[in-house]
C-alpha cells in the first residue's frame, strides 16, 4: 500500500477525488496552500508521482526549491520537510511542541536534510506546519 491515497500512475489526484480522500481534513489542505502562497509566493503548484510506494504527492516550489510536500492520505494529510541541520537546531529554539521536536529529531537523514513527515489532521497540527515552514524558509 502506498503512503498517498492516492497510488495509481495513470489516474492524478484531481479536486473531488481529493476532497472525498481527505474528508474534513479537506479544508486544512486547502488552508495550507493558501497560507503559504501568501506568505512565500508566488509558489509554483505541482502533481509528482514517486512510485507504487509512495503514490502522488502535490509540491509547494520557491523556483526549483520545494517548500512542502503534501501527500493526501485518508481523512487526513502529511505535510513534508527536507530540513538541513542548521534549520533543525534552530527548531529546538522555537515554541514547538514537544511531539513535533520529537518527530524532527526521530527523521531518517539523507543527503538534502531530514526527512519530517507531519501528520494534519487539525487547526494546532497545521498551525505547527506553517510554523516549520516558515523555519525552512530562514534556513
Amino acid at each position: 500500500m502506498a503512503l498517498s491515497a492516492f497510488d495509481d500512475k495513470a489516474c492524478p489526484p484531481v479536486e473531488r477525488t481529493l476532497e472525498e480522500a481527505l474528508g474534513r481534513a479537506s479544508g486544512l489542505w486547502c488552508r495550507l496552500k493558501d497560507d503559504l502562497q501568501a506568505a512565500y509566493g508566488p509558489l509554483l503548484e505541482e502533481w509528482s508521482f514517486s512510485g507504487k510506494a509512495y503514490g502522488w504527492s502535490f509540491r509547494l516550489k520557491q523556483k526549483k526549491r520545494v517548500l512542502v510536500y503534501m501527500t493526501p492520505c485518508r481523512a487526513h494529510f502529511l505535510a513534508s520537510f527536507a530540513l538541513g541541520e542548521k534549520a533543525c537546531l534552530a527548531a529546538h529554539a522555537m515554541e514547538l511542541p514537544a511531539s513535533l521536536l520529537a518527530i524532527i529529531d526521530a527523521a531518517p537523514q539523507y543527503a538534502e536534510g531530514r526527512g519530517v513527515r507531519i501528520p494534519v489532521r487539525s487547526k494546532r497540527d497545521l498551525e505547527n506546519v506553517e510554523k516549520v515552514a516558515a523555519l525552512k524558509v530562514a534556513h
